[in-house]
């Protein structure tokens, strides 16, 4: 089941378009688990910002992941790595400005877990 946003939920707001689009859209069914997030993208265009909250942004950085797998991108110098490598990028960074990344999904602090 999906968390249900709170009011004090932040949900960040990104324009997916192009190239970076048809990269992302390529990877929907590895995000199945997170409620909802395959469909949405799957019919997202591309005319609008679409937003994600903190858990949607926890499953789109799995894509991290997909960036290393030799298998998917066996040459790092392709338009659809650096395409979805420049995605990845902003929605990094933008989930680091925003969220409290001294926790781990336990609550404990990394200074407190090292």
């Amino acid at each position: 089941m999906a968390p249900k946003p709170s009011p004090k939920d932040k949900k960040l707001y990104f324009l997916i378009t192009g190239d970076e689009l048809k990269e992302l859209q390529r990877y929907t069914w590895q995000m199945t688990e997170a409620f909802g997030l395959d469909t949405r993208i799957a019919n997202y265009k591309g005319k609008r910002p679409i937003g994600f909250y903190s858990w949607d942004l926890d499953c789109l950085l799995c894509l991290e992941n997909t960036l290393k797998d030799e298998r998917e991108y066996p040459d790092k110098n392709t338009d659809g790595y650096r395409n979805l490598a420049r995605l990845v990028a902003r929605l990094r960074e933008e989930y680091d400005k925003n969220f409290d990344r001294s926790r781990n999904r336990l609550g404990i602090s990394k200074k407190v877990a090292d």
